[in-house]
């Protein structure tokens, strides 16, 4: 599926609307195990990029995924602001010459990787994107591919970020990163089709 700047402000604008409906659930999912505002951040940040994709009209899809990059940088608090804003500072990089969605979220998960030094079950948004990526990228994502790997972070012990601090306590708490990136990439399902 080719990434466009239409398609990209849709993609957005139902992820917002996912991040403010659930911006109290995740913000509760992140009170056992992080600081208690990932909804709020989240949602501050999504409001920032449907100010800016409205505001700017970008013409082309780089200027659009850079414009949301920047916006989750700026707004979004903890370390989802960078993870986030770099997975689609990653994806404008490539969008120039190449704007297949599988290739571009593949870029966007390396750069995640790279940028929080997560691995596949270190219970971190990692573990959905690992994921998802390779279901986009054969056309086999679904709504229960996601929620799979949404509800696989339950068990894990954290390795990263907030919620390692916690050793075995974080066992049994869904990872709020991975619960938010279930929603982007659900909302992703509900505007492609």
């Amino acid at each position: 599926m080719e990434l466009t700047t239409e398609l990209l402000n849709k993609w957005m604008a139902a992820f917002a609307k996912k991040i403010e409906a659930n911006k109290a659930y995740l913000s509760d999912l992140d009170t056992p195990i992080g600081d208690g505002d990932h909804g709020n951040n989240m949602a501050r940040g999504m409001v920032a990029v449907e100010d800016a994709l409205n505001a700017k009209k970008p013409a082309d899809l780089t200027s659009a995924l850079k414009l949301v990059a920047m916006s989750l940088i700026s707004k979004v608090g903890g370390a989802s602001g960078p993870l986030y804003g770099t997975a689609f500072l990653e994806m404008a990089k490539l969008s120039a010459k190449e704007t297949d969605l599988a290739k571009l979220t593949e870029a966007a998960l390396l750069g995640i990787k790279k940028r929080g030094g997560a691995e596949p079950g270190d219970k971190t948004m990692v573990d959905v994107w690992s994921v998802v990526v390779p279901a986009l990228a054969k056309g086999e994502l679904t709504e229960e591919v996601i929620q799979k790997a949404v509800e696989r972070t339950k068990p894990m012990q954290a390795k990263k970020g907030r919620a390692s601090y916690l050793g075995e306590r974080s066992i049994g708490h869904l990872d709020p990163g991975s619960v938010s990136s279930g929603y982007l990439f659900s909302a992703l399902l509900e505007v492609e089709g």
